[in-house]
């Protein structure tokens, strides 16, 4: 089954519910990036994170990106995310197998470090929010995130189960959110079914559907699922896409890469595709820059 998002609500429409499965995601990504088992779980988690986050955006052209900056040996993170379920991310260190005696935690790769996250919804500038990372296993990090940067009681859970030869088994993640002025016995509820649930990894692991898992977790509180849509790890980069970007660098340093005479190759961070550009690819890109200017 490919991976996808549920989106629901509970408590009488008093809570949000974005709940997601994503091994095939996270595995993608593992084998993209050639990532060592802590570096897997890691991006796996806010992969699964962004794949949620960018569900709750409300138009196709919205993206929000996740950005974790950190002191650990993992250095951080970026993940990527539209309103379609298109999700793109990359580590800054993709191995830590040397670095490591023996299994190394998430917290520990991450260290002490912040959480950005901009939101472009087509407005001039983006939405760029911040906070300090608490734990550095960013399921609590983003739990903080939702607390002081938008004001909203958020419960969030990211969690990836590897195979002893480091492929991704399982993976997923939910965000729960508590609309303004929920009713008391409401939050009562879903707290005491929070803390009576197992992970969602381990129910995805003994072969439960998003919808049982979530089913089993709001029984009392009158879940209504509204829809699923699949999420997968699809990147847009493209030829035309790097032109663009050595065009934006000006002339100057166009003219200095020709005169190299040699040719120049661009990889692309979040698939690894490599694009070669020879001499006379650059010197196209510079007459078009000469005959726009007039």
């Amino acid at each position: 089954m490919p991976d996808y998002v549920l989106k629901a609500t509970a408590g009488n429409g008093q809570i949000r519910v974005f709940a997601a499965t994503t091994q095939g995601l996270a595995e993608t990504a593992r084998k993209l990036h050639h990532t060592s088992p802590v570096v897997t779980q890691a991006l796996g988690r806010l992969l699964t994170a962004g794949s949620l986050m960018g569900s709750m955006m409300k138009n196709a052209d919205e993206l929000i990106t996740l950005k974790i900056a950190s002191d650990g040996p993992l250095s951080g993170l970026l993940v990527t995310a539209d309103a379609s379920g298109n999700v793109k991310g990359y580590p800054y260190v993709s191995d830590l197998s040397d670095t490591m005696e023996s299994p190394m935690p998430v917290s520990e790769a991450i260290g002490d470090g912040a959480l950005n996250i901009l939101k472009d919804i087509g407005l001039k500038e983006p939405y760029v929010g911040y906070s300090p990372l608490v734990s550095g296993e960013l399921a609590e990090d983003l739990t903080y995130y939702y607390a002081q940067s938008e004001q909203i009681p958020t419960s969030v859970s990211l969690g990836v189960l590897l195979n002893d030869d480091g492929t991704v088994r399982q993976a997923g993640g939910f965000i729960i959110q508590l609309m303004p002025d929920t009713d008391d016995d409401v939050i009562d509820a879903l707290e005491a079914a929070l803390a009576d649930t197992p992970s969602l990894t381990k129910q995805l692991d003994e072969g439960k559907t998003l919808e049982e898992i979530m089913e089993g977790l709001f029984k009392h509180l009158n879940l209504k699922i509204s829809k699923t849509e699949i999420t997968r790890f699809i990147c847009d980069c493209s030829r035309q896409r790097i032109t663009k970007a050595l065009i934006s660098i000006g002339k100057k340093d166009l003219i200095d890469m020709i005169a190299d005479q040699e040719d120049i190759e661009i990889n692309c961070d979040f698939c690894k595709e490599k694009y070669l550009f020879t001499p006379e690819d650059l010197q196209s890109i510079l007459d078009r820059i000469i005959e726009k200017e007039g």
